[in-house]
């Protein structure tokens, strides 16, 4: 038997990186909200699922976890189904939630008077990279924390780097989502506007993403933009939660956030036109609604 792990929260991140962890050879059980998705997963991998997060997180050495916000979070770590229940003294609680900085701070206190470790470790690289354990993770904790860590980590990671100390994690994440707010709004643009000048958007992309324009979001989802599609990757409405906490951190830590402001913004008309499970780049689609 492998060492003893848990993973809580089977969504389209946390599905496949359980799946990693258990390929790996540690020895996984999976708690999730939707008890199928659990019973799936170990239909799949193996391992075993648990009915609370207490249970699946008893005897674990690591416990992982995948939520939604910081209440889910809240509630799969504290109260008597919560991890922190059952979870000894010595093990490392990694949160790879998209959370705020000052929850990780909060439950990191928590944890360590029960002798629990904390690694808040939110990741990048969409559903693809999780499918494919290429993530990269931006880590905060105590380097001895870390470095216990980063074991299991890299079984569904790429690059796998600690911050600084608890909540640098998140910090660095919000880093992340501030930059791929105003690249993306940047590559809708100029693709709308190579519609709109009549050029073939395809033939522009493929020359200058040979040159500084280059991105991911170019790389990856440029074609899917042109073509109008966005029943795929990372919804609009998760996209909004990130930035509402990048811009409260922002008022926190007094760092101006004009453009990020504004995205969001344009995030929320695209809800209100129906696109709260849109993939992020459907801004665009924003554009071409616009009324000249």
């Amino acid at each position: 038997m492998g060492i003893k792990a848990a993973f809580i929260g089977l969504g389209v991140m946390g599905y496949p990186m359980a799946g990693f962890l258990q390929k790996a050879g540690y020895d996984v059980t999976v708690y999730n909200r939707t008890s199928a998705k659990a019973d799936k997963w170990v239909s799949e991998y193996g391992g075993s699922a648990a009915d609370t997060p207490a249970k699946a997180a008893e005897g674990a050495e690591f416990v992982m976890a995948c939520v939604g916000n910081d209440n889910d979070l809240r509630s799969i770590v504290l109260g008597d189904t919560g991890i922190y229940a059952t979870m000894a003294s010595g093990s490392i609680f990694v949160d790879h939630t998209t959370a705020s900085s000052e929850v990780a701070r909060e439950l990191a206190a928590i944890g360590a008077d029960k002798g629990i470790g904390f690694v808040d470790a939110p990741v990048s690289g969409g559903q693809a990279g999780a499918e494919n354990g290429v993530l990269t993770v931006m880590c905060g904790g105590s380097d001895a924390d870390f470095d216990r860590a980063k074991d299991p980590i890299d079984a569904y990671s790429q690059a796998c780097k600690l911050m600084g100390g608890v909540g640098a994690g998140q910090l660095a994440k919000m880093v992340n989502q501030i930059c791929i707010a105003g690249v993306v709004q940047g590559l809708s643009e100029g693709i709308h506007f190579a519609e709109k000048a009549g050029l073939d958007p395809a033939k522009v992309i493929d020359v200058i993403s040979k040159g500084a324009a280059q991105s991911w979001q170019m790389e990856n989802r440029y074609k899917t933009m042109i073509a109008d599609e966005f029943e795929f990757g990372f919804a609009v409405d998760w996209m909004r939660k990130d930035l509402g906490i990048c811009l409260s951190t922002g008022t926190q830590v007094g760092a101006s956030l004009p453009n990020t402001a504004l995205v969001d913004q344009y995030y929320a008309d695209v809800q209100n036109m129906g696109g709260g499970r849109w993939d992020t780049s459907s801004l665009i689609r924003r554009l071409r609604a616009m009324k000249k």
